[in-house]
């Protein structure tokens, strides 16, 4: 059966600087072992499927695919998705805002002129991180001990471990080995900078180590403890990407409730249709 079929760039604001997300805009039918199959096959970062909502508050659902496992959240997929249903004829009940449900449960996403944005969902994990995991993952990385200003759990479903350095320079300047967790590192620039903050963002498949590009996920749990350990003020900049040659930025900003928000471009290079 032949399906509509798009591939976005989801927070770049130049041409494919960012995160490429491959939606399945009608996915009614398909099992999860179809989905995971052709997610697989499409080898990028994750592989999103829409598929009419269960919950009366949510505008579309969709479930989230990387090449080996499905996930409950994840950011640039949330985005992506989120364009792909809009410009697929997609009407949300509440104008300005869509509510996505995933496995994580409902995610508003506001609409403004130029940005999607998705308030962050709660964190399932927070709080320090044990010796023994730490040294693990700064001996995986490279690093020493001494390097880390501060480490904490900021999982919001794929299991980030997040990781502060002395600056946006030395972030750039890691080359890690085998890596096991999920780590995100974080340094911030230097005045004068467009960018508040270079992210990075690591993880194991296969035996290998994986750059993420440009992850929504992480710059929403890293917001959330940057913010919450008084180390940023909103709104901010982040840039991602930029040691694979990519050119990602990721907006954060707050509500009046306190709520935070990930915000990006998402710009549509390929649609057609698939067969599955």
């Amino acid at each position: 059966m032949k399906r509509p079929f798009r591939q976005v760039d989801v927070f770049a604001e130049s041409p494919h600087g960012g995160n490429p997300l491959a939606v399945v805009v009608d996915a009614a039918g398909l099992s999860g072992a179809d989905m995971q199959r052709f997610a697989n096959w499409m080898n990028l970062s994750e592989t999103t499927f829409l598929l009419p909502p269960t919950d009366d508050g949510a505008d579309y659902r969709v479930r989230i695919f990387t090449p080996v496992a499905e996930l409950p959240f994840a950011g640039h997929p949330t985005l992506g998705s989120c364009r792909v249903w809009l410009d697929h004829g997609g009407v949300p009940e509440t104008d300005g805002v869509v509510v996505q449900q995933c496995g994580a449960g409902l995610v508003p996403v506001a609409r403004s002129d130029r940005l999607l944005a998705f308030r962050a969902p709660p964190l399932i994990r927070s709080g320090p991180v044990d010796d023994a995991t730490l040294a693990g993952a700064v001996d995986q990385l490279g690093l020493e001990r001494a390097d880390v200003v501060d480490a904490a759990w900021i999982d919001n479903g794929p299991g980030w471990l997040g990781l502060m350095l002395a600056d946006a320079e030395s972030v750039l300047a890691v080359t890690p080995g085998p890596v096991d967790e999920k780590i995100g590192i974080i340094g911030a620039h230097p005045a004068g900078h467009e960018a508040a903050f270079e992210v990075r963002a690591f993880f194991g498949k296969d035996g290998m180590t994986v750059e993420d590009p440009v992850t929504g996920s992480l710059n929403a749990s890293a917001a959330q403890w940057l913010l919450g350990s008084g180390r940023a003020a909103a709104p901010y900049l982040v840039t991602q990407g930029t040691a694979l040659g990519r050119a990602g930025r990721v907006h954060i900003s707050t509500d009046d409730d306190g709520a935070v928000w990930v915000g990006g471009n998402v710009t549509t290079y390929i649609e057609g249709n698939v067969e599955l």
